[in-house]
C-alpha cells in the first residue's frame, strides 16, 4: 500500500488524545497527511519512523496539544450585538433588543458579525461550532468559509406566536420550510466539507405543530441535524401545557410528537423534571450547556442529573446579547464552577466531585462533536479522524505551576494560553496571529457596521450612569 504523503510532524508535546482510552502521552508526537491525522505515538517512535518523510517538523517544547474544542450553541449574527441586551428579562430580551436588531440586518451584517464571532472563537480555541439559529445564513456561511473552521450553520425560523417583528410575521411554514432546503442544496458541505446546514426551530413559542412536524421530518429526509432552544424558562412549560395539553413542558410535547432524536440538540434545557431527562436519554437528544448564559437570565441546569442519566451533555457560550463572553474556555471553568454550588445548594451538602475536570473537558471535544453529529472525524486525536488540534502554552503565568495536565486546562487556562488553532490539517491561528483575516479591519468595519445597524433597528439603549 502506497504511504501518504506527510505534510507535518508535530512532536515533543504533552497530546491529550481524548480517545476512549483517555490516552496521554507525556512525550508525544502526531503526523498530520493532508486533512487527518495519520500517526500518533511517542515522539522518539514517531520521528524515527516519519521524519524522513516529513516537509515540516515542528517541535512544540512542551507544550499540550489537544483537540480542538466545539462550540455547541452559538449565534454567530448576535456578535454585532454585544452589550445591548444587558440586565434585562428573557422577553424584554427578546421583543425589545435582539428581534429588532435581528430584523434589521443586511447579509452583510451577518459576515461581519460572524467574522468577529469567529475571532473570538479561534482565540479560545474553537475548531467547530453549531450555529444557533440566525438571519442570512448565506452570510454567515461566506465568513466561515474564510476563517477556516466548522460549522453547523441553521436559520432561526418562526411562524407563530407574539412579539414578532413586522418583517417576520409573514413567515409562512412553508416559507420556513423552503428557505432552509434551499440553503440545504446550496451551502451543504461545502468549504472542502467544512460547513453543514442544519434546519432551525427558535423555540416552540414561536413554532406551530405544523412548523414543527415538517422541520422533523425534512431534517430526517437529509439525514441533518435541528437546532432548537428548548424548556428555557418557566412561562415557556406553562404555555405549552396551557396550549398543547399536556402535562410538563417543552419535553414533554416533543417527545409526544416524535420530535426528540438523535439529531435534535437541545440548547439550554434548564427547566426539565427528571421524566425528562429520561426521555431525553433515551432518545439520544444532546443537550447544549450554556453556563453563563443560563445563570445570566434562565436558572440552574440540572446538568449532573442529564450525565447521570447518559444524556450527551456539551458547552454553549450562547451570543454576544447574552453573555458577553464567547470563550468556551470560560464556560468551562463555569461549568464545573456552578454545578458543584447548585449541588451544595439543592442537597444541603458540598460535593467538590460533582462535573470534575475530566467531564468539563469531554464535553468541549467528544461530547462536542457528537453533538453536532460529527463524531466519526472530530473530537478526539486519532488515527484516520480530522487534524482539528490546538496548541496551549502552559508556560504563561496563569496556569504555572502545572501538576496536574487535565486539572490545570479546566481550571487555570485562559483564552491567552491558546496559542495555535488547527482545523482540516491547516492552521488557522498560529503563534496567536490568525491567519486568514486581518483582524483590525474586521474590527473596524464591524463597529461601523454595528452603529448603523442600531440605529436602524431603532434601539436605544439606558443612561445607566451620569455621563458628562
Amino acid at each position: 500500500m502506497e504511504t501518504p504523503s506527510v505534510v507535518l510532524l508535530l512532536h515533543n508535546a504533552v497530546i491529550v488524545t481524548m480517545d476512549s482510552g483517555s490516552r496521554v502521552f507525556r512525550n508525544g508526537a502526531i503526523v498530520v497527511s493532508d486533512t487527518a491525522i495519520s500517526a500518533i505515538g511517542h515522539s522518539p517512535d514517531i520521528l524515527r519512523d516519519y521524519s524522513h518523510q516529513a516537509t515540516d517538523v515542528v517541535d512544540l517544547r512542551g507544550r499540550i496539544l489537544l483537540p480542538g474544542f466545539v462550540n455547541t450553541h452559538v449565534h454567530t449574527s448576535q456578535q454585532l450585538g454585544r452589550g445591548i441586551a444587558d440586565d434585562v428579562d428573557l422577553m424584554t430580551w427578546l421583543h425589545e433588543r435582539i428581534w429588532p436588531y435581528e430584523s434589521n440586518m443586511t447579509e452583510e451584517d451577518s459576515y461581519l458579525s460572524t467574522l468577529l464571532c469567529g475571532i473570538e472563537l479561534i482565540r479560545s480555541g474553537v475548531t467547530c461550532f453549531a450555529e444557533a439559529g440566525g438571519q442570512h445564513v448565506s452570510g454567515m456561511a461566506r465568513a466561515v468559509e474564510l476563517l477556516g473552521i466548522r460549522a453547523c450553520l441553521a436559520q432561526s425560523t418562526m411562524d407563530y406566536g407574539e412579539g414578532l417583528p413586522a418583517k417576520w410575521s409573514a413567515h409562512s411554514t412553508e416559507y420556513c420550510i423552503e428557505s432552509q432546503k434551499e440553503l440545504y442544496r446550496k451551502h451543504h458541505n461545502t468549504a472542502d466539507g467544512r460547513i453543514r446546514v442544519w434546519f432551525g426551530l427558535r423555540q416552540i413559542m414561536n413554532a406551530s405543530d405544523k412548523l414543527l412536524a415538517e422541520t422533523r421530518d425534512i431534517a430526517a429526509e437529509l439525514q441533518t441535524g435541528i437546532h432548537m432552544h428548548v424548556a428555557e424558562i418557566p412561562y415557556e412549560n406553562q404555555l405549552v401545557m396551557r396550549t398543547r395539553e399536556v402535562d410538563h413542558g417543552t419535553v414533554t410535547y416533543l417527545e409526544k410528537i416524535g420530535l426528540l432524536r438523535s439529531n435534535l440538540l437541545a440548547a439550554h434545557s434548564v427547566h426539565v423534571n427528571d421524566k425528562e431527562i429520561g426521555l431525553l436519554s433515551q432518545a439520544d437528544v444532546k443537550v447544549s450547556h450554556c453556563p453563563a448564559a443560563a445563570m445570566r437570565m434562565l436558572g440552574f441546569a440540572p446538568i449532573r442529573e442529564m450525565l447521570d442519566a447518559g444524556v450527551c451533555v456539551s458547552l454553549g457560550t450562547d451570543g454576544a446579547p447574552s453573555n458577553n463572553r464567547m470563550s468556551i474556555v470560560d464556560e468551562m471553568y463555569l461549568a464545573s464552577l456552578i454545578n458543584k454550588g447548585r449541588e451544595a445548594y439543592i442537597t444541603g451538602t458540598t460535593n467538590p466531585t460533582v462535573v470534575p475536570a475530566e467531564t468539563v473537558l469531554r464535553m468541549v471535544t467528544v461530547n462536542g462533536a457528537k453533538s453536532v453529529l460529527w463524531d466519526e472525524q472530530i473530537g478526539s486525536l486519532e488515527v484516520g479522524k480530522k487534524a482539528d488540534m490546538i496548541v496551549v502554552n502552559p508556560f504563561l503565568w496563569s496556569m504555572v505551576p502545572l501538576h496536574d495536565c487535565i486539572s490545570s486546562l479546566v481550571y487555570c487556562m485562559r483564552s491567552e494560553n491558546i496559542d495555535s488553532v488547527m482545523c482540516n490539517g491547516r492552521w488557522v491561528m498560529k503563534d496567536q496571529k490568525i491567519l486568514s483575516i486581518n483582524e483590525a479591519e474586521v474590527i473596524l468595519q464591524a463597529t461601523k457596521a454595528s452603529s448603523d445597524l442600531l440605529m436602524r433597528a431603532g434601539i436605544k439603549l439606558p443612561n445607566r450612569m451620569n455621563y458628562l
